[in-house]
């Protein structure tokens, strides 16, 4: 666990080896957060790289959607992703609910030209498949900004995991 200290003390490059990942394969968002070091919180720190985010052009946002890998999708992916959906059980689908889960993924693609994102700690796979059919049912502006609340969310979670309470 990094300490406030610790995350104000480490080189940049440190920084990013250690938070660079928090926002899925987009070290940019810790490079630029090491930048406005010294951070006088944890909380701080997570909500200038949340805030790096909130203020990057909309291309650089949908980039960063696009880095998400499909739910209970074959191909690599992040540790980090790899355990969150194991969490949800989406590693141990039967060929039934892969199908389904394939068939919500390609429709959803099909629709926002983006993957399907969401907070997974917590959720069933039963869950998440509901979310997916419910979500599909939004406008593309809707989405986009679901999509990167959730991500918020998945990164203040991965956040928690390496940073030390204040």
């Amino acid at each position: 666990m990094a300490t406030l200290q610790d995350i104000n003390q480490f080189t940049e490059e440190q920084f990013v080896e250690v938070f660079g990942g928090i926002f899925e394969d987009s070290p940019w968002i810790a490079e630029k957060a090491a930048q406005l070091r010294p951070f006088p919180s944890m909380e701080s720190a997570f909500e200038a790289m949340r805030n790096i985010v909130e203020k990057a052009s909309e291309e650089e946002k949908e980039k960063l959607i696009l880095k998400h890998p499909e739910l209970a999708s074959r191909i690599s992916m992040s540790n980090y992703s790899q355990k969150e959906q194991a969490s949800a059980g989406l590693h141990s689908l039967t060929s039934e609910e892969f199908e389904t889960m394939t068939k919500l993924n390609k429709q959803y693609k099909e629709k926002f030209q983006f993957p399907f994102i969401i907070f997974v700690a917590g959720l069933d796979k039963q869950s998440i498949m509901k979310a997916m059919e419910s979500r599909l049912q939004n406008n593309k502006t809707v989405e986009f900004h679901t999509a990167l609340n959730e991500i918020y969310k998945i990164a203040r979670n991965r956040f928690n995991q390496i940073a030390a309470s204040d």
